[in-house]
């Protein structure tokens, strides 16, 4: 996927500024494909160039704050790409290299290594929270969501799903590493 498929699928859920794109990255779908200001606002002004969207200036902002839309040849774009095949995706797993490691480390680096784990699984038990917190308030009981809003819960929901298996395993991998040597 290139950046420009996540930011053609933003810009149909919800028209916008480069900036209002940028902090929609930081808030959600930074999680699936991340993206700098910078990286954001070349691809916008390429985008626009090869007319997939178009740049109004917004009335009453700031003289050069303009609001991005998808127009015809951006949604065939998005229409070919969603007719593409997936690949599964390489994982590149620092941590996990660490943890098969650790069956050389001495008992000053495992002990690093556990703190290290508890500390990545503080950081995911946050993001789960922020996945559920983000739930509760977009997503109420019962749901009366239209096909977009559907399709945005989801991913959520595979988001949620991910961080509980994440959870699981790091829970596996500390009383695994506190179990070495015994």
């Amino acid at each position: 996927m290139a950046l420009e498929h996540a930011i053609l699928v933003s810009l149909l859920e919800q028209p916008g500024s480069g900036y209002e794109l940028a902090r929609r990255f930081e808030r959600s779908i930074g999680r699936f494909w991340t993206a700098t200001h910078q990286q954001i606002y070349r691809v916008l002004k390429r985008m626009e160039t090869d007319g997939w969207i178009t740049a109004d200036q917004v009335a009453g902002g700031r003289p050069d704050k303009r609001s991005y839309s998808v127009v015809g040849p951006g949604r065939d774009v998005l229409a070919d790409w969603l007719r593409a095949p997936v690949q599964p995706e390489a994982v590149r797993h620092e941590l996990a290299v660490k943890i098969r490691g650790a069956a050389f480390a001495d008992a000053a680096g495992r002990t690093a290594l556990v703190a290290e784990v508890e500390r990545y699984r503080a950081s995911h038990h946050e993001i789960l929270a922020g996945y559920l917190t983000g739930e509760a308030r977009d997503f109420p009981d019962p749901p009366g969501e239209d096909d977009r809003h559907r399709l945005q819960h989801v991913v959520l929901r595979g988001g949620i799903a991910y961080e509980r298996m994440v959870l699981a395993w790091l829970d596996d991998v500390l009383d695994t590493l506190r179990g070495l040597g015994r």
